[in-house]
């Protein structure tokens, strides 16, 4: 599984999803974390992070935000050399096989659907770590 110490950017445009996903995250032994409240905010710290050689080791980002959405902020992470295998889940509503399909071809690594419980949110980061170990 991740560090404890690693670096978790939560990025979401509502403050009680940021806190349950924190917890959801700290009940998987993560305790490093960054939040921003949407796609916009949360680029510039990815960028500057990835500069400054402290790169964050796990991004979790909601799908649907305003000015800049989860799946744009991932194809921006995707598109940028420095940033580009930044392990990126996304916490979604949005469980549609069209979502799904979109987010994967974008190279989401993984996603989760809400509402959620701490268990599934551990089952998915465990699969997110194993394929990082391949």
């Amino acid at each position: 599984m991740f560090d404890p110490d690693t670096k978790v950017l939560v990025v979401d445009d509502f403050k009680t999803m940021r806190k349950i996903v924190i917890g959801a995250l700290g009940a998987c032994g993560l305790k490093n974390f960054t939040e921003a409240d949407d796609g916009i905010h949360a680029w510039p710290l990815i960028e500057a992070a990835a500069k400054e050689g402290a790169p964050f080791g796990l991004v979790v980002s909601d799908w649907n935000m305003p000015q800049l959405s989860g799946i744009e902020l991932l194809k921006k992470v995707r598109g940028t050399e420095s940033t580009r295998a930044t392990p990126f889940v996304l916490v979604t509503a949005e469980a549609e096989q069209k979502n799904i399909l979109e987010a994967v071809q974008a190279g989401v690594s993984n996603y989760v659907v809400k509402p959620f419980t701490p268990a599934t949110f551990k089952v998915k980061l465990e699969q997110v770590y194993a394929k990082l170990k391949k």
